[in-house]
């Protein structure tokens, strides 16, 4: 589904990834876990194509998307539900999760039933169809992070990218985010997810791989990861 070979990125002149690869097969959730500054965003950023590459393939469906722009790579069906949130502060509920569907809406991806999409995704995420006419910028940080996923998966993607979506929330909140993550996968969605606490990432996910400054230091069954003394040691304790 999702294939990185010899990944390598960074800013200017500063390299963060040096030559990582690893695969995201469809219907599995991946997790990319390590420390602050391993080069997590960095990747998810290259993959969608924030940043351009300076070496290596990616790969989505078996095309290569590397160096592609972002809205080239959102029409082949990869959908990134960034750091920090990013919503359309100043457009209601349901304008973002629309804007989510755009390629669909303008013939660039299989339009499907959008309308249906929008009931479901407010189902999904009841907390967003309570505010579906409220301004997204007047949402609690936690309704944000819910709003950044669920236009994710307005595109109707092949693939989610969820960079942190814990990041900044309350636990009760991080709980539910971590609720939802687990009810895509039953559906059947393919993710790639980057994570803080990575204890909950590999409770959820298929396979993980540990980043440790810029390159893939370990890789294994998610469940197998959670019981490797090394990981258990650097990621799995003070409170992760």
């Amino acid at each position: 589904m999702l294939t990185i070979k010899n990944l390598e990125a960074g800013y200017g002149k500063v390299h963060v990834l040096h030559g990582i690869s690893l695969e995201v097969p469809k219907g599995k959730v991946v997790t990319l876990i390590g420390s602050n500054g391993a080069g997590k965003t960095t990747t998810m950023r290259a993959i969608s194509g924030m940043i351009s590459p300076t070496a290596g393939e990616i790969t989505l469906n078996g095309e290569r998307i590397d160096g592609m722009e972002s809205f080239s790579i959102a029409k082949r069906g990869l959908a990134h539900s960034p750091e920090g949130r990013r919503v359309f502060a100043t457009m209601t509920v349901t304008d973002n999760l629309t804007l989510g569907a755009f390629p669909r809406l303008t013939g660039s991806r299989p339009k499907g039933d959008v309308a249906g999409d929008l009931v479901r995704a407010m189902d999904l995420f009841p907390r967003l169809k309570e505010r579906r006419n409220q301004l997204a910028g007047t949402l609690s940080g936690g309704e944000q992070q819910m709003l950044a996923m669920a236009r994710a998966v307005m595109l109707n993607p092949e693939v989610v990218l969820l960079d942190e979506p814990s990041m900044g929330l309350a636990p009760i909140l991080v709980e539910e985010v971590f609720k939802i993550i687990a009810n895509l996968k039953s559906q059947g969605v393919t993710m790639l997810l980057v994570e803080q606490f990575a204890a909950a990432a590999l409770n959820v996910a298929d396979y993980g791989y540990v980043l440790e400054n810029g390159r893939i230091s370990v890789h294994g069954e998610a469940s197998r990861l959670k019981d490797d003394p090394a990981v258990k040691a650097a990621y799995l304790g003070g409170g992760h």
